[in-house]
């Protein structure tokens, strides 16, 4: 059975930064793609980040180039998502998902075959 598993979400304050991890078993951990994703109340999921097998390759939304980096450690079956200077607007439910099939990486979420239950970040202003 495979299982995605986020924490590290919280409340901050904004400027403050916060590091999300998800840890992965149940499929080998190489063989799949990773991405990130969010949704804020009353919008649609919409993409983070991801990053390849074996992490060569990486992709961010647009907004958040530079503010937001995702990194994963095959060792230990574990991807993150560094998060800096965050805003109110980063307020979300934040998802970590895994894809068999991705070609590198994806945008897309449809691509993704796994994911996890999710991790909410609250920031204040």
């Amino acid at each position: 059975q495979v299982q995605l598993i986020e924490s590290g979400g919280g409340l901050v304050q904004a400027g403050e930064s916060l590091r999300l991890s998800c840890a992965v078993s149940g499929i080998t951990f190489s063989t799949v793609s990773l991405g990130w994703f969010r949704q804020a109340p009353g919008k649609e999921r919409e993409f983070v980040a991801s990053t390849s097998r074996r992490g060569g390759s990486t992709d961010y939304a647009d907004s958040l180039k530079g503010r937001f980096t995702i990194s994963r450690v095959d060792a230990k079956s574990t991807v993150y998502l560094f998060m800096n200077n965050l805003e109110p607007e980063h307020t979300a439910v934040y998802y970590c998902a895994a894809g068999t099939a991705v070609p590198e990486y994806s945008q897309s979420a449809d691509e993704y075959d796994y994911w996890g239950q999710g991790t909410q970040v609250t920031v204040s202003s």
